[in-house]
């Protein structure tokens, strides 16, 4: 497949890969979980507004929108073929800024305004295309990982869930490190190509690249969605 990064690989880095085998394609298992990675208006803004930029300053704004279509369409599959659904928003205190190093990074902290990521704001919201059911679970993180300081893995473990499906934002921030931890525990990994979105282009390509050579299989929505789509058929034949 073409994929977003192939243009930025040389002649020289294309014999790196084939010499050590590379990218290879890890699979997928036969049950699946999806985890959308803090799908929040701090992540994205408001679609079409002008003063994104102003209001959301660390929003992805218009880059971030096609991702939430596409992460709509993984999320509406999995659904229909009865895949657990987890959801994480990054969420941190408002008056103790128990967030850690990360704000020493940005320049961020308490009182820098309502639409980044702070307990009860708007900002910390999950978008409204893709707000969870009650039937599925919201995981609050104060780091970069899914997996870091929460019970995502316990809760994985429980559903017998042997592959996880990651979408969302940023590529190179919160999705880079959920997949770098799913791969260290042994889940086969799949990030749908379309479906997660970054603030800087280069970063995007270049993360995707690095899951795909060493982390997980990048692959085309379409595939994902076929994939799902088998999971459901199989999961109702068992239950008829």
């Amino acid at each position: 497949m073409t994929t977003t990064w192939d243009q930025i690989l040389t002649t020289e880095d294309r014999a790196v890969l084939e010499r050590g085998k590379w990218a290879q394609r890890a699979g997928v298992g036969q049950y699946p979980a999806l985890i959308v990675v803090d799908a929040q208006y701090y992540m994205t803004g408001i679609r079409g507004a002008s003063d994104n930029a102003e209001k959301y300053p660390l929003a992805c704004g218009e880059l971030a929108f096609p991702a939430v279509a596409a992460m709509r369409r993984v999320l509406l599959a999995c659904r229909a073929a009865k895949v657990p659904v987890f959801f994480t928003r990054y969420v941190i205190d408002p008056v103790n800024d128990d967030v850690g190093m990360f704000h020493r990074k940005i320049g961020a902290g308490v009182g820098r305004g309502e639409n980044l990521y702070f307990r009860d704001t708007h900002g910390a919201e999950i978008v409204e295309d893709l707000q969870p059911l009650a039937t599925e679970i919201v995981i609050d993180k104060k780091k970069f990982s899914a997996f870091f300081g929460t019970p995502l893995l316990s809760l994985l473990i429980g559903r017998r869930v042997d592959t996880c499906i990651i979408v969302g934002g940023s590529t190179s921030n919160c999705v880079r490190v959920t997949v770098v931890d799913s791969n260290q525990y042994n889940f086969f990994t799949i990030v749908p190509e379309e479906a997660v979105f970054d603030r800087l282009p280069i970063s995007h390509r270049l993360t995707l690249f690095d899951i795909d050579r060493s982390y997980g299989d990048v692959m085309p929505l379409a595939e994902v969605l076929a994939y799902v789509e088998g999971v459901g058929a199989r999961n109702a034949a068992h239950a008829a």
